[in-house]
Parts: structure tokens; C-alpha cells; sequence
């Protein structure tokens, strides 16, 4: 079980620390350049699960980007265990809204794909893809193709083969935006199981309020674009009782969704003395 967030927490060193960050990227269509965030901190700890939320165009996508190492930083420093990130790495998974599996490929080889660019023996490779496909509840299904499964099927195998390239940090945007409400639930309770049976920090990128609660150990809310983190929630649910039956009978959890939904409604001119705090407080 993973340590729950305390105050000793934000004494230890950064999984990844994000200073006084600013993010531009460039239209592609009208050579524009766009600021999407600006002067933004905030600590990861290792082995937390940490969700953001934000209004849309507040820069959470683009924060991602640069964590991933797909967009360098326009000002300030962006460092994984205290060393600059200059690029994409094996040490940081990508799970992206779209399932982005190869159609030509069955379940097993979709999982284990990731490990044969790497050099992966075969029987080895397959060996690991299987025991993480049994993790996201895939059994049975190795040899189906992606048109063959559900929508919420085919987000586990790219769950599972990230998973299967044993990254340190595993960065999820929005991963489960495009499936229904019902198989979203079910995603949402499947993931808590995992990353408690699995040791790496997610980074998780959400519109939704309630499914930041849900996931997160910490809730980040950042402003309007260009985004920064106005404010930080710890989130007080013990990991072991997160189901939906379970939180939606407490009391507490309506009332933490009540006060996010307010800081992430309200103008940043109005809460931005939370954001002058470093966001690992």
C-alpha cells in the first residue's frame, strides 16, 4: 500500500520538481505562438498519485507535453530526480485520451510492443505483457485484435503496456474521456487497483472533479491560461475504501467536489494568494 501524503512528504526530495515553468508552443497553421503556462510550480512526490484539474485551455495538456519531454520549456527548469528532462524517456509512460493501439496487432502483441522496440526477447517480452495484462483484468483476451474489444478494454491494454515498460512515472491524459460514464466508473476502480499493486508515480490529467478526487492522493487546480497551480487539496479517502459506493454515501467527498468545483469556477483574481506557495506545500 502506498504511503498516504503527510506533512514529512514535502521534505522529501521531489520526484519531479516544476520551477517557475513557462510553456509556449507555436500554431502550426497561423506560425502564432501561444503562452500556455506561465511562472508555474509544483512537486511530484515519488509514489504519489497526483491529479489536475483545471478550466479548458489552462495549459494542463501542455504541462504534460514538456513532463513527457515532447516540448522543452521556454523559461524555468523541469527535473526528474534532480536532472534536467530534455526528452521523451523510458522512465515516463504516456497514456493518451485515444487508445492509440496498432489494429494489425492482437492484445499480447500490443502490450508487449513497447518492449520489443526496446530489444525485448520475444519470450520475455510476451512473459510481461501477459502478467500486466492479468493485472488490468485482460485474461482470455491476448489473442482479440483492438476492433474486437470495447472501448474501456482497449484503454487497459494501452494501460498495460505501459505498465509493461516499467516507467517510473506513468503520465495519463484524460485517459478515460471517451468511454461512457458506466465503463468510466469501472476504469476509475480499476486503475486505483493497479497503481496500488504497482510502485510508480502517476501524473493524471482530468476534467472532471469528481474523477480527480476519486484517483488522486493530491488534487492540483490550476488558473486559467496562461495556467499556473493556483491551489493544492490533499485528498483525505483512504486508498483502500476508493469505490464509488463507497465514496458517494460519504458526506466529505461531496463536500471536497463543492470546493474544487468553486476554486476551478472562480476568476484567478480572486484566489491567487494560494498560488504564491510552492505547490509541494
Amino acid at each position: 500500500m502506498k504511503p498516504f501524503a503527510s506533512a514529512d512528504a514535502a521534505r522529501i526530495a521531489p520526484k519531479i520538481a516544476i520551477d517557475d515553468l513557462t510553456l509556449d508552443y507555436v500554431n502550426a497553421e497561423s506560425g502564432e505562438r501561444h503562452r500556455a503556462v506561465q511562472g508555474l510550480d509544483l512537486d511530484v512526490r515519488a509514489d504519489e498519485f497526483l491529479c489536475v484539474v483545471g478550466p479548458s485551455g489552462c495549459g494542463k495538456s501542455t504541462l504534460l507535453a514538456a513532463i513527457a519531454g515532447f516540448l522543452k520549456p521556454t523559461a524555468g527548469t523541469l527535473t526528474m530526480d534532480g536532472r534536467p528532462i530534455a526528452g521523451p524517456g523510458a522512465d515516463r509512460g504516456v497514456v493518451f485520451q485515444e487508445y492509440a493501439l496498432l489494429p494489425w496487432m492482437n492484445v499480447l502483441d500490443n502490450a508487449a510492443l513497447g518492449l520489443k522496440l526496446r530489444g525485448v526477447a520475444r519470450q520475455e517480452r510476451y512473459a510481461t505483457a501477459r502478467r500486466y495484462l492479468a493485472i488490468a483484468n485482460l485474461v482470455g483476451v491476448e489473442h482479440k485484435y483492438p476492433h474486437e474489444l470495447s472501448g474501456g478494454m482497449r484503454q487497459r491494454v494501452a494501460v498495460a503496456r505501459t505498465l509493461a515498460n516499467s516507467p517510473e512515472v506513468m503520465l495519463m491524459d484524460e485517459p478515460f474521456a471517451a468511454v461512457d460514464a458506466q465503463t468510466r466508473m469501472v476504469l476509475q476502480e480499476e486503475l486505483v487497483r493497479i497503481s496500488e499493486r504497482s510502485s510508480l508515480t502517476v501524473f493524471f490529467i482530468t476534467h472532471s472533479v469528481e474523477e480527480a478526487i476519486f484517483l488522486g492522493d493530491r488534487v492540483a487546480v490550476m488558473s486559467p491560461g496562461p495556467g499556473r497551480v493556483r491551489h493544492i487539496v490533499d485528498v483525505p479517502f483512504s486508498r483502500a475504501a476508493r469505490t464509488w459506493k463507497t465514496l458517494n454515501a460519504d458526506p466529505a467527498f461531496g463536500a471536497l467536489r463543492e470546493e474544487l468545483l468553486d476554486l476551478v469556477r472562480t476568476p484567478a483574481a480572486s484566489a491567487a494568494a494560494p498560488a504564491a506557495q510552492h505547490a509541494s506545500a
